[in-house]
């Protein structure tokens, strides 16, 4: 019996007649919304040409402000991104050590920052820090508070993905007197990137997403660079142009993930290539949920 048919058995031909009539019926219903909406945006104007070409004349300054929005949520994304993944690896480690002076400190940080909500955490950052003479740029501040949450959140992920390697792997890799960190570098760690790279990238696009708080602190991301085009313009022309801004910060939002997980997609075939991973499988898990059993956590040795 092959993998996808463990779960459940592969449907007969009246199944499949009544997912097809239910995949028919689904798309009539999506088309028919979609027609709904652009006929209401239509009767309201929204999808003339002249309202559409200001996101392309460089001569309203429009996209070249939408442009340096892009690279300043991208260049704290990529801190972000980078910082919590360093700091992820390490608490995740830590989490999985057999010393207890180690690891019950790490469990703190991680539960600690994970049930704080990021806004609080980029608040803190940039409204607390000062006062204690540690001040942050709004960018600062957001990354700080993007590395702080996601570094927790990315911990349990890189852990579950390690716990979720057979132990006899590592059972093996001891018989043959490797040390622990050769264990967990040439053994653990090369299967479970596979497995948990779904997942990793999920949660990497969501905090692109999350980008978008540091309009509380006055960073000039996507959104916030919007809204202050919309006031602008607002001034002169009145809600004019409001939809296709917002349309726009929303399409670049777009853009970017679809190539972050294509990337993914891509590096997960490479990796899917290689002998050290080919034998492991990827699975896509929401990110809380462990990819291992409680017995194998109680198993694992770090």
């Amino acid at each position: 019996m092959t993998g996808p048919r463990v779960l459940f058995d592969l449907p007969g031909p009246r199944a499949r007649r009544r997912q097809r009539i239910g995949s028919a019926l689904g798309i009539v219903l999506v088309l028919l919304l979609v027609g709904l909406a652009l006929w209401r945006l239509g009767a309201n104007g929204q999808l003339e040409g002249e309202r559409w070409a200001i996101l392309f004349d460089p001569a309203t300054n429009v996209p070249q402000r939408l442009l340096e929005a892009l690279v300043n949520t991208l260049q704290v994304a990529a801190v972000g991104m980078v910082a919590a993944t360093v700091l992820g690896a390490l608490l995740a480690v830590g989490r999985l050590s057999e010393h207890a002076w180690l690891r019950i400190p790490v469990v703190a940080v991680v539960e600690f920052f994970r049930a704080v909500p990021l806004l609080v955490l980029i608040l803190f950052c940039f409204l607390f820090l000062p006062q204690v003479g540690l001040s942050l740029s709004a960018f600062g501040a957001l990354a700080l508070g993007l590395t702080l949450y996601n570094m927790a959140v990315l911990a349990e992920i890189i852990r579950a993905g390690i716990l979720s390697v057979d132990r006899g792997q590592s059972e093996s890799a001891y018989a043959l007197g490797m040390r622990k960190w050769q264990v967990m570098s040439f053994v653990l760690v090369p299967q479970a990137v596979r497995r948990m790279l779904p997942v990793l990238v999920a949660q990497l696009v969501v905090l692109l997403k999350d980008s978008s708080l540091g309009f509380i602190v006055g960073y000039m991301e996507l959104l916030r660079t919007s809204r202050s085009l919309v006031e602008t313009l607002n001034f002169s022309f009145g809600p004019r142009y409001t939809f296709q801004l917002y349309v726009a910060a929303g399409l670049i939002y777009i853009l970017v993930n679809v190539l972050l997980s294509q990337l993914a997609k891509y590096i997960e075939r490479r990796t899917s290539q290689n002998a050290k991973t080919a034998g492991t499988h990827g699975v896509a898990v929401a990110a809380d949920i462990p990819l291992a059993t409680g017995e194998a956590v109680g198993q694992a040795r770090v």
